[in-house]
């Protein structure tokens, strides 16, 4: 499926280039990592700077076409880009000692981790069992393997990031974590690359060379070019063990694929028979229905094809007379939208209960280019309201004619050959002609015999091959099939009884719906590149009559030939076998992935300790072609399901055509005039894992992703604040030690014992988005807008206070392990330059660090005290509102609260300080219950018991602020009458205008109100200019 490039995040690694809304993928890794051979180096080395070379281009013709606009934009701008310059060799640990720079920049902090990470073995299960925290459970995964050709892409991307988070988190949390990496063969994507360099290099077909010949050509591409997809991961900070790595096409594979079809066929799973297959002509060769691309066409469609020496038409439907066989003067026309298949045809038929043909039951009809007597035939398949009501049929050309034909004892007839030409079949007027260039030929010959009968636009589905872009025919091939039936309703069952658990759980009606009608599955597929089928034809020395074809299976010939020579009462020595030449399904060798990475058949440690798999975590549009597959061999082969529950996300591709994507190109290129900014891994992750893998479309903005950027520069800047506050002597206290000494600390520390709460119950629930609103919440909103912001004048105090630098230290530390299996390049990069524990005991990265438990923090939780202080961020809120609304900047007036309740004023007596604080405001005091407020302070009620009162007297020149604010009303005025004025056209717009009206009405009664008050106020108190 097709998605954003995930290069589109990074600059120039993760950044889309100036003024592209889709660009190429570039590569993702930080570093070049040498691979393979000397050319290899150089091809790669070679790309680098044909990249950075267009990368410079770019931002040079972009700066100077947006020049004027960037430099009144108020939009993000370029930021100085910091770069982790000392020296490191791969594999050593960061050097963390250097102050951290002035604003968070991914190249700065993503550098150097992962190198170290790997090398001290952090992603291993056997490291993991040394750990502290330690549980003797397991959690394993395995990656969907990427297809060795391709870049990753946004949707490759999501599923590694929640894939990632939910490994990192089980590591944590002490369970002995397995996620096996891998890559896919990519039998016909492969192949076809391949193909295309020798043609280009060297001026070389395929066939032109021996097949092992051209095997030895695709590894060498696979060894040179099939490390990206590896580079990618680890620029994703993917944790997976790469001492367990694997591909389809290793040997490992081909040992697991061989025993699994040797099993299946001796199960009586899997036979041979000719049957139709979908069938590029372009490839040669059967392709999977997950290759074929249904378009839908309005009408006539002009379209170029792979092959073809002329444009075709598509979206017509041709109607053609065959004349009834005695009466010259009687016809059935029919319609076809494929014309060239007529020599195929072999009958025409009709409802049984059609009226406009009973007379005609039990005739025959002159074939209209042959001449040839057909039979009319009669069944209920045929829809009489459609068209004339009579069908030509064709059983070797099209799925619905094979199986009428075969409920009518009709031999088909193959007129397309595998290269799309005409067969011998069609005649010599006919034969050798590409299959298109023989429609115009065709439909020149009715005219001509007269029986041609209207051409007119008809709405259809064009089958469409992925890989090639030719039309897919449907033709009659010998071919492997697996019996899916049987396999296929233990699938059913396991998710019917609760064993498979699909989320969403929407997918589980499709789940059982695919299933009851699932067909056997075609496995054959004539490339070179892939498993080779280990089946062999038995060649017999003389032709024995029309006696079919004897095949045998076996791991090996030598087995093969063993079982050939028992079948046929011959020795061993004489018989011939030929082995077949084609090769397995991709989807195959992937259906077996979750236990054949793990060592199947062997019984390995791995298979025994790791499988089934803990959980699989995979795209929707993968459901059925490899999640169920893997459900059916998984199940017959093991024994067992391959895992017990399937988390199925989606990311949601553009569909918008020229127009819309010139705007949005537009649009973009006005939000983001210097081209869309770097934003980093972590921020990338962040964002993915914030939609949740258990929704459902996924609709990803690059503001979105920059928003999280911004959210990195937040904890950036709060953990510099608190290093700084903390200083060089600075002893951490054991947590479980750490008492709050103050109402506010009290308050921060219930919200980080809140916020683990949260994190867990998300991670557990697989949920994300809940543990990402927990962390932004805390981050954002109670520890820097709030704690930091309340902390500042307190850190000022002489003599300092020792509870705070304790509080700063335990947030910043436990708030960065929460955040870690998220962002882990951060986590890490800030998690290291904070002051050790004392005994030297901590983890030496947060990546093995304890994940913070609830439990560990449920000393700190105080829900009624959270509750309370929300009474105090509510005034707070007024404060700023007031101060806003008389435009108060620089002034810090004074602050009075008047509250009805004894105990509401307790409440706010704990907190008077940090209230003053974050409401930029001066001493804060209480008013009596019923004396009247002093005059010329403004007024705003908090509820029903409790005033806020503000100081304006002396701080607001009446006369100037009542323009000012007559001026806002007029504007405001003005968007309320154009609101009022204009009536949406669907529901949810007009909710959307209700809810901006009632926020204009109620900014206007503040003003309103300000005013009034302004008014008394200068009654009261002539202006400056008056006196």
């Amino acid at each position: 499926m097709p998605h954003m490039p995930l290069a589109s995040f990074r600059s120039p690694l993760w950044g889309l280039r100036p003024s592209q809304v889709f660009p190429r993928s570039y590569p993702l890794s930080t570093q070049s990592k040498p691979h393979g051979s000397s050319l290899s180096r150089r091809n790669h080395e070679a790309k680098k700077k044909r990249q950075r070379e267009k990368q410079a281009a770019l931002e040079a013709g972009v700066a100077r076409k947006s020049k004027s606009l960037a430099e009144s934009s108020k939009s993000w701008t370029p930021k100085e880009v910091v770069v982790y310059e000392i020296p490191t060799e791969r594999g050593e640990k960061k050097d963390v000692s250097r102050v951290l720079p002035p604003a968070y920049s991914p190249r700065y902090v993503e550098a150097a981790w992962y190198s170290w990470w790997v090398r001290e073995g952090f992603f291993k299960p056997e490291y993991q069992t040394r750990l502290p925290q330690a549980t003797g459970e397991t959690f394993s995964m395995c990656i969907p393997p990427p297809n060795v050709t391709g870049s990753l892409h946004i949707g490759h991307a999501l599923t590694v990031a929640i894939q990632d988070a939910l490994v990192r988190w089980h590591r944590m949390c002490g369970d002995e974590v397995l996620w096996v990496p891998g890559s896919d063969h990519a039998g016909i994507a492969t192949q076809a690359v391949v193909e295309k360099q020798l043609w280009k290099e060297q001026g070389v077909r395929r066939h032109e060379l021996s097949r092992e010949d051209f095997l030895r050509e695709v590894w060498k591409w696979k060894e040179e070019k099939g490390g990206e997809i590896c580079e990618q991961l680890q620029a994703l900070g993917a944790s997976l063990d790469w001492d367990r790595e694997c591909f389809t096409m290793d040997a490992g594979s081909s040992v697991a694929v061989t025993e699994a079809f040797v099993r299946l066929y001796e199960a009586g799973l899997l036979y041979r028979n000719q049957q139709l297959v979908n069938w590029s002509c372009a490839l040669r060769s059967a392709i999977s229905d997950i290759e074929v691309e249904s378009r839908p066409l309005p009408g006539r469609t002009e379209l170029r094809l792979p092959g073809c020496p002329i444009p075709v038409s598509f979206g017509l439907l041709v109607s053609v007379a065959f004349p009834v066989d005695g009466e010259p003067d009687t016809e059935i026309v029919v319609g076809t939208t494929r014309p060239e298949t007529l020599p195929g045809d072999v009958a025409v038929a009709v409802h049984p209960d059609d009226s406009r043909y009973t007379h005609l039951h039990g005739r025959q009809l002159r074939h209209p280019l042959t001449g040839q007597l057909l039979p009319l035939v009669t069944d209920s398949a045929v829809q009489p309201h459609m068209g004339t009501g009579a069908v030509k049929v064709t059983p070797a050309h099209s799925l619905a004619d094979a199986e009428l034909g075969a409920r009518h004892g009709l031999s088909p007839l193959s007129v397309i050959a595998e290269d799309g030409t005409m067969t011998s079949l069609c005649g010599d007027w006919l034969q050798g002609l590409h299959r298109f260039v023989a429609r115009e030929k065709i439909m020149s010959a009715l005219r001509e015999r007269g029986l041609f009968r209207g051409l007119q636009n008809h709405p259809m589905v064009l089958p469409i091959c992925s890989r090639s872009g030719d039309v897919v025919e449907y033709l009659l091939k010998s071919q492997w099939f697996v019996r899916c039936r049987e396999m296929g309703d233990r699938a059913a069952q396991a998710v019917e009884s609760g064993a498979l658990e699909l989320s969403p759980s929407f997918h589980q009606k499709n789940w059982q719906h695919w299933f009851s009608h699932i067909g056997d599955w075609c496995i054959s597929r004539q490339l070179w590149w892939g498993h080779q089928i280990p089946a062999y034809l038995v060649v017999e020395e003389q032709t024995k009559g029309d006696r079919e074809d004897c095949w045998v299976v076996g791991r090996t010939e030598a087995e093969a030939r063993k079982i050939a020579s028992e079948l046929t009462g011959r020795p061993a020595a004489e018989l011939i076998l030929q082995r077949d030449p084609d090769v397995l399904d991709t989807w195959f060798s992937s259906a077996l992935f979750p236990f054949a990475a793990l060592g199947w058949p062997q019984e390995t440690p791995d298979l025994t300790r790791f499988y089934p798999l803990s959980l699989l975590e995979t795209g929707s549009d993968l459901l059925f072609f490899w999640v169920g597959r893997m459900v059916m061999l998984g199940t017959q082969l093991t024994g067992q399901l391959p895992f017990s529950k399937v988390l199925q996300e989606k990311l949601r591709d553009g569909n918008l055509d020229s127009t819309e994507l010139a705007i949005a190109a537009a649009a973009q290129r006005k939000d983001f005039p210097h081209g869309i900014p770097e934003c980093g891994t972590d921020a990338l992750r962040f964002t993915l894992c914030s939609h949740g893998a258990l929704g459902g479309d996924l609709h990803l903005s690059v503001s979105e992703v920059l928003s999280s950027r911004h959210f990195c520069n937040k904890i950036w800047n709060a953990l510099r604040f608190i290093l700084n506050a903390l200083g060089e002597k600075f002893v951490p206290q054991p947590a479980e030690e750490l008492s709050p000494s103050s109402p506010m600390d009290a308050w921060i520390l219930s919200r980080l014992a809140h916020t683990a709460r949260e994190c867990g119950r998300g991670f557990l629930a697989q949920e994300l988005s809940l543990v990402t609103h927990a962390l932004h919440h805390f981050w954002l909103h109670n520890l820097c807008d709030v704690y930091l912001e309340a902390v500042k004048p307190v850190l000022l105090h002489s003599p300092r206070p020792q509870g705070p630098p304790q509080v700063l230290f335990s947030c910043a530390d436990i708030g960065l392990r929460l955040l870690a299996p998220l962002m882990p390049f951060l986590a890490e990069e800030l998690w290291q330059r904070l002051p050790p524990r004392p005994g030297g005991s901590s983890a030496p990265s947060i990546s093995v660090a304890p994940y913070p438990t609830a439990c560990s923090l449920e000393h700190w939780h105080q829900p009624e005290l959270e509750q309370r202080f929300s009474r105090v961020q509510e005034a707070v809120q007024a404060l700023r509102a007031l101060r806003a609304t008389y435009q108060l900047t620089k002034a810090r007036p004074r602050v009075l609260l008047q509250s009805s309740e004894p105990e509401e004023q307790g409440l706010f007596e704990a907190f008077l300080e940090p209230l003053g604080t974050l409401g930029h405001c001066g001493a804060v005091g209480f008013l009596p219950p019923g004396v009247l407020a002093p005059s010329g302070w403004a007024h705003a009620p908090l509820n029903d018991t409790i005033q806020v009162y503000m100081e304006l007297q002396g701080l607001v020149d009446p006369q100037t602020h009542l323009s000012l604010l007559a001026a806002r009303r007029h504007k405001l005025q003005k968007q309320l009458d154009g609101l009022m004025a204009w009536t949406p056209s669907d529901g949810e717009t007009e909710t959307k205008r209700q809810q901006r009206l009632s926020s204009l009405e109620l900014e206007l009664s503040k003003l309103d109100k300000a005013a009034s008050h302004l008014r008394q106020l200068m009654d009261a108190c002539p202006s400056p200019r008056e006196l």
